[in-house]
């Protein structure tokens, strides 16, 4: 087989190896090749560029943030490097502004002081892969209701009893009346270990403990690691 031109980009030799799979698909052409060409090929290429893009902007922020850091050393830092792979996988697979937000930070965090032990970044990063968009704005919001809400231009009623329910629908509006939805997200959360345990959503509680911290040790790294750390 001959080899492909030197100047042929990733992407072009990508787009090469899809039409040559689609080929031998009895009876494919046509629909499927256009398929291929209009739905797949294009799109995957442009937000691989932008993660590209991104990992750049990170690179230099790392460059103003630690002193002597050099693209050189970070190209020979293993931890960095299986963490900007694991994250642009994920990223090309996602397009949700939040979740390649947080990746972005994730691998900028990867090389700071006090980052997470190596194994758990990679766990922090599947996290990050298999979580939806209100999965870490709940976390965000549950972490410290007051402080999310003063962040976030929310009026704090200053409630005197309530649940926590009552907190999630007064800061999402998104999710009013919407209860088996996110009763399933803080599920989820809970069983990654980000959230304490028990059914405290929809019990009557002090205005105090509607607004308390409800993630874990976990959660709080996890929150850290995914953060802007500016």
């Amino acid at each position: 087989m001959d080899k492909p031109p030197k100047n042929k980009s990733a992407g072009d030799i990508a787009r090469e190896v899809g039409r040559a799979a689609v080929s031998v698909i009895p009876g494919a052409g046509g629909p499927i090749q256009v398929l291929f060409e209009n739905v797949f090929s294009a799109p995957l290429e442009k937000r691989r560029q932008a993660w590209l893009e991104d990992l750049a902007e990170v690179v230099a922020k790392l460059q103003e943030k630690v002193e002597g850091l050099t693209p050189e050393k970070l190209a020979s830092n293993e931890v960095f490097i299986t963490v900007a792979l694991q994250a642009s996988q994920i990223a090309t697979r996602n397009h949700q502004k939040e979740k390649l937000k947080a990746l972005r930070n994730a691998v900028f965090n990867s090389v700071l002081p006090n980052s997470p032990e190596d194994d758990e970044k990679i766990i922090f990063l599947r996290l990050i892969d298999q979580l939806t968009s209100w999965h870490l704005r709940t976390l965000a919001l549950l972490n410290g209701p007051v402080d999310w809400m003063a962040r976030n231009d929310i009026r704090n009623p200053g409630w005197s009893m309530g649940g926590v329910s009552t907190v999630i629908e007064h800061c999402f509006s998104g999710l009013k009346g919407k209860r088996d939805f996110y009763d399933q997200v803080v599920r989820d959360l809970q069983v990654d270990g980000l959230i304490g345990q028990g059914q405290f959503i929809h019990v009557t509680m002090t205005g105090g403990g509607m607004v308390e911290s409800r993630t874990t040790d976990r959660g709080k790294r996890f929150l850290k690691f995914i953060s802007d750390p500016s």
